[in-house]
């Protein structure tokens, strides 16, 4: 017997329960099978913007009922979806482009929903952060998915260098006016010579990734002004064979002190820089001692 959740699509209505559905990001014909399916079964789709949301459902013939879910309304919103996903209906959540609750929003309503015993159920499909991650040829076998910074420098700059030394190929989302600005605080915090990849405008007529150093690229984008359209920003991990400065491992110590005991903040620190558990440790433990 077919799975209700999964198929056959319009030739039986979908099972109870809140629908994640991904859409595209950028070319409209990006949508799976199944979430096309779902779009025309469900008893109603909330949207972040519906007229976004209008314009995918007719280049795909959908008529289902649309009904706008965002950050303005979802206090409002949240307790009438719950509702009717404990009377049994079946109801989908779906975002401007890409997956929702990435940088999107979505997390309360989720989290709201599980609370109350109902079913969530993620349809997969585009993801902004994945397409540029697959085609940057930055390492993909582990990475972090920052999305937006703070908007105020002092936070960003925070987040900037407790990301710094770690192992992984970053993830931002960035507009296009603010890039070259970003990028020249990027050099500044990580060093000019870490490698970055800037994707615009993925799956669209005019898909565009350029590679380079972070001091490249800022001299670029200083020069030749903002691009068109919009931007993820994927910064490669920390070059094996770059020394490691005092103060990073410091400061990434006290950052991981603040919120952990002294044990598991010293292992954690230790994995992320490559370096020797127990000398961590002690270091970690001087640190802690002159805070006291």
């Amino acid at each position: 017997m077919p799975d209700p959740k999964t198929g056959p699509g319009a030739a039986q209505p979908p099972a109870p329960g809140l629908y994640i559905i991904a859409t595209p990001i950028g070319n409209l014909r990006d949508i799976t099978l199944r979430a096309l399916d779902l779009l025309a079964g469900v008893d109603e789709v909330f949207a972040e913007d519906t007229r976004v949301a209008r314009r995918l459902f007719d280049a795909h013939g959908i008529r289902a009922k649309l009904s706008p879910y965002h950050d303005h309304n979802g206090a409002q919103r949240r307790p009438e979806i719950i509702k009717r996903l404990q009377q049994g209906e079946a109801l989908a959540l779906i975002s401007d482009a890409g997956t929702p609750l990435v940088s999107d929003p979505g997390w309360k309503l989720v989290h709201a929903a599980i609370e109350a015993g109902c079913d969530v159920i993620p349809i997969p499909g585009a993801s902004s952060a994945l397409a540029g991650l697959v085609a940057s040829g930055l390492p993909s076998d582990r990475f972090l998915f920052q999305g937006f910074l703070p908007q105020k420098q002092g936070a960003r700059r925070t987040v900037l260098k407790e990301l710094k030394p770690l192992q992984s190929t970053l993830i931002f989302f960035e507009s296009a006016g603010r890039l070259a600005d970003r990028l020249e605080e990027f050099s500044d915090v990580f060093g000019g010579d870490r490698q970055v990849v800037v994707a615009r405008e993925l799956t669209k007529l005019f898909e565009e990734f350029r590679r380079g150093s972070l001091s490249e690229l800022a001299a670029h984008y200083k020069t030749s002004g903002p691009p068109k359209g919009e931007v993820v920003l994927l910064v490669g991990p920390p070059s094996d064979n770059a020394p490691i400065r005092q103060e990073d491992l410091d400061a990434a110590l006290l950052s991981a002190l603040a919120e952990q005991p002294l044990k598991s903040a010293a292992s954690e620190i230790a994995e992320a820089f490559g370096l020797p558990r127990r000398d961590v440790y002690q270091r970690a433990l001087a640190l802690k001692d002159a805070q006291d």
